[in-house]
């Protein structure tokens, strides 16, 4: 599993990629440098990145849950970037979780996906 964390210096942009399964660890990794931008922001928008993405872990899924709690006004724009069908399913998952605007993007529209978070 991989997590890297890109801070666009939009102000309220970041773009997270990630493979493989994600653990809590991962979240550990990176949502302390979502929660600071959020502080500094408020409002922010995030295009995750997934390639060769294969779901959560228990523990992952958890921490997604509690994150989407505690923030569920502090996202203005959501952008999915994947590969595989079941990816663009997480577009719709994730709607009763947040106000965020969702958007799925196949893996060849990440620069309109990028284009989308700055409109």
């Amino acid at each position: 599993m991989s997590v890297e964390l890109c801070e666009v210096q939009l102000g309220k942009y970041l773009e997270i990629q990630i493979s493989g399964k994600l653990d809590k660890e991962a979240y550990e990794l990176f949502v302390p440098s979502v929660e600071r931008q959020i502080e500094e922001c408020g409002k922010i928008r995030i295009l995750f990145a997934m390639h060769d993405f294969h779901g959560w872990d228990a523990g992952a899924m958890w921490e997604d849950i509690k994150f989407d709690v505690k923030h569920f006004n502090d996202i203005e724009r959501l952008a999915i970037v994947g590969e595989k069908k079941w990816e663009r399913g997480m577009a719709v998952f994730c709607k009763p979780f947040t106000t965020a605007k969702i958007r799925y993007f196949d893996v060849s529209e990440i620069d309109q996906a990028r284009q989308w978070l700055a409109e």
